[in-house]
């Protein structure tokens, strides 16, 4: 299991009790076995299950299935480990080599090797629907120095790009059907994952069966994966209870009881990168002001927040990192305490001294509509008239990132598993994730190369300091809380084990029995 990192959360460990324990005994295990389809209880329609298309960070755990990462992470630190390729180094400061894994096969038997490695990497930085551009900023130009060889020329060094690639970036896609069927490869799709697609029924399941000739020779274990979309995480719980499925993830902390009290069930958790927040499109008015945006990250009771809608059971958020992860700036951590009063002071300096109408999107299921009624309540005591227009994850993502009329998303940012692209993505220059499109403040640009020129993690924490600096100052986001992950399985489901990105990944489950 994930520990938590030195996190103060007695009374989350304390509701908790014995689910170390009995998921721990999950993992000391007899041989897995080989067979069976896991079927699980998914809290969000993908919004495309190509990943240079998609711009939903709930797309990650269909993503799994089918596509495999150039890079792959250790689940506990995010470290960096060998994935589609097996070693890679620096030869210079602006030189990435690639050394890709020979003998790797596409769904549809065509090679994964350099060449279709460069095919998807000069996609997913230029390719015209590429939504992961920014991901791959500082990468000049890819080129096949071997038939399992890619060099990579960076315009600056960039020590971030190794993790970058365990992301949607260095998910490989198959040229041929890329090529073949356009913008149909988002709703069929093929990969080198251990699992190849098989149908999507929007907005209610999405099958994949075995990869029969996947590089690793004894898996996946499992005949297929099943993925049920229900989004409401209470009735996704009921049916793993009926035995309708296997697995349930992302539910809530008041979940927890009816896990233990269900028998046969196990529950599973750990800290994730998971955060609860309201995006900015600082292009907009009234969110163009810098004022109006502090006075909103003032006007919120975080720890009331946590205890509405998390039975206090989550990590107040006011920074962009968690107190678990390394980049985590607790300094900045208290820059806005709840201050109902300096709110509207905040406000009557931008000319709002009557308050202001403020327009938002969110999502319509029930969890977040009670999100969306506390922070309504919040922000009604400071003059703040805010008003929520609600749809599904993929049509709010579109509306906000792509038509970008809204000011406001409430919504969450799932982690990235190197926080220069979480940084990247969200406040960069012509990011997807910046509805603005543009950079707040002419600082932010010089300080996102800051972390990717240093390797060693302390000399990159403080140039994450400096970042996380300018990012709330500007109050470019209004972090509410990072969401500890709490799933529930079956007793047949054997081998899980969770990660700090809090995206379940089945790469090592089998089912018993």
């Amino acid at each position: 299991m994930i520990r938590l990192n030195g996190l103060d959360r007695r009374d989350f460990l304390a509701l908790l009790g014995a689910t170390t324990a009995a998921s721990g005994s999950a993992y000391a295990q007899a041989a897995p076995k080989r067979g069976g389809i896991l079927r699980v209880s998914a809290p969000a329609n993908p919004s495309s299950l190509d990943p240079a298309t998609g711009g939903s960070g709930s797309d990650h755990v269909f993503l799994y299935t089918m596509f495999d990462t150039l890079v792959a992470f250790d689940y506990e630190t995010l470290r960096p480990m060998p994935g589609l390729a097996e070693s890679w180094s620096y030869p210079a400061p602006t030189t990435l080599v690639l050394n890709i894994r020979p003998g790797v096969l596409f769904h549809d038997g065509t090679p994964c090797d350099a060449a279709a490695v460069k095919f998807n990497l000069d996609r997913n930085r230029k390719g015209e629907r590429s939504n992961i551009k920014g991901d791959l900023v500082t990468v000049a130009d890819v080129t096949v120095t071997g038939p399992n060889q890619v060099t990579i020329r960076l315009t600056e060094p960039d020590t971030a790009m190794p993790l970058i690639l365990s992301d949607r970036a260095g998910m490989m896609c198959s040229p041929k059907a890329v090529e073949e069927r356009g913008k149909d490869h988002d709703r069929n799709p093929v990969g080198a994952g251990p699992w190849k697609f098989v149908s999507w029924a929007n907005a209610e399941k999405v099958v994949t069966t075995r990869h029969e000739k996947y590089w690793r020779p004894d898996r996946p274990y499992l005949d297929g994966v099943e993925l049920a979309v229900i989004t409401e995480v209470q009735t996704g719980l009921r049916s793993v209870v009926a035995g309708q499925n296997d697995f349930a993830y992302q539910l809530l902390p008041s979940q927890k009881p009816v896990i233990d009290r269900a028998k046969g069930l196990v529950a599973v958790t750990g800290p994730t990168l998971y955060c609860v927040q309201m995006f900015f499109n600082c292009a907009i008015a009234p969110v163009n002001d810098v004022r109006v945006r502090q006075a909103m990250n003032f006007a919120i009771d975080r720890d009331e927040f946590n205890k509405a809608t998390m039975n206090g059971l989550s990590e107040p958020a006011v920074v962009t990192m968690p107190s678990a992860h390394w980049a985590h700036d607790p300094i900045m951590a208290k820059y806005y305490p709840y201050d109902p009063d300096k709110a509207r002071k905040l406000l009557a300096e931008a000319g709002y001294k009557d308050g202001l109408d403020v327009q938002a999107i969110g999502f319509s299921d029930q969890r977040w509509q009670q999100r969306q009624e506390v922070i309504i309540e919040q922000y009604r005591k400071v003059g703040i008239r805010i008003r929520f227009t609600n749809g599904t994850v993929a049509e709010t993502s579109a509306s906000f990132n792509t038509e970008r009329k809204v000011p406001v998303f409430l919504s969450a940012w799932t982690g990235r598993p190197d926080p220069t692209s979480t940084y990247q993505l969200m406040f960069g220059e012509g990011a997807y994730y910046n509805a603005a499109r543009v950079a707040a403040t002419p600082e932010i640009g010089p300080a996102l190369q800051a972390t990717r020129a240093v390797e060693d993690t302390e000399s990159r924490r403080k140039a994450f300091a400096k970042l996380q600096r300018l990012v709330t100052e500007n109050a470019l986001l209004i972090p509410l809380v990072f969401q500890f992950e709490l799933d529930a399985h079956s007793q047949k489901v054997k081998g899980f084990k969770p990660n700090l990105l809090g995206k379940p990944k089945f790469e090592n489950v089998w089912l018993e029995g």
